[in-house]
């Protein structure tokens, strides 16, 4: 296997910067020295630190236990829900309760100064949510939730809550906030 591209040493390096931090607390030159690439490099793959942020958030969202887990149709879908968030919450227990999603991190930091990224990220929000609503639809028909449920919110109000989650993981630095998370959610919400 032949050794990354400098563009590829950037994105990948450029996500752990980000979820170490944050974007505005990050300039080019950590990210270069995180990528072991001269500074100069960096504007030739890209145009700005957003750019490179806008590729680290399309790398982070294709890890295992993302959207691929939740249109795996060979688990119930209430289950693949489950083991969705489970994958999420381990990945966020083997980092001691930090750099949580990095979706929701950039989103908050970023959005209100950055037009373009909080365009992408409403986009990348929707589509979560609506792999999201695609399992509670098919749970929905199952029989697996209450005749009536609003499957299209449910899922908006589960990523909401799931991104609160993992605001309060941050403070408590232990599994508290995602026990609560699955117990209501699961145990309550969507039965």
């Amino acid at each position: 296997m032949g050794r990354p591209s400098v563009r590829q040493q950037l994105v990948d390096a450029a996500l752990g910067v980000f979820q170490s931090h944050g974007f505005n607390g990050s300039s080019v030159q950590d990210l270069t020295d995180a990528a072991g690439v001269p500074k100069g490099s960096f504007y030739n793959h890209f145009k700005s630190k957003e750019d490179l942020a806008l590729e680290a958030l399309q790398l982070y969202m294709e890890r295992p236990g993302g959207a691929a887990l939740l249109r795996d149709e060979q688990l119930p879908p209430l289950q693949r829900l489950r083991q969705h968030f489970q994958a999420n919450w381990a990945s966020l227990q083997a980092r001691d309760y930090t750099a949580g999603c990095f979706l929701g991190a950039l989103s908050a930091e970023i959005a209100d100064t950055h037009e373009r990224s909080r365009e992408v990220f409403l986009q990348v929000f929707q589509g979560w949510s609506r792999l999201i609503e695609q399992a509670l639809r098919e749970a929905l028909q199952r029989g697996d939730l209450a005749p009536g449920s609003d499957p299209a919110q449910l899922a908006r109000f589960v990523l909401n809550a799931w991104q609160g989650t993992l605001v309060r993981m941050k403070v408590v630095k232990n599994d508290q906030p995602f026990e609560d998370f699955e117990a209501v959610v699961f145990g309550q919400l969507l039965r």
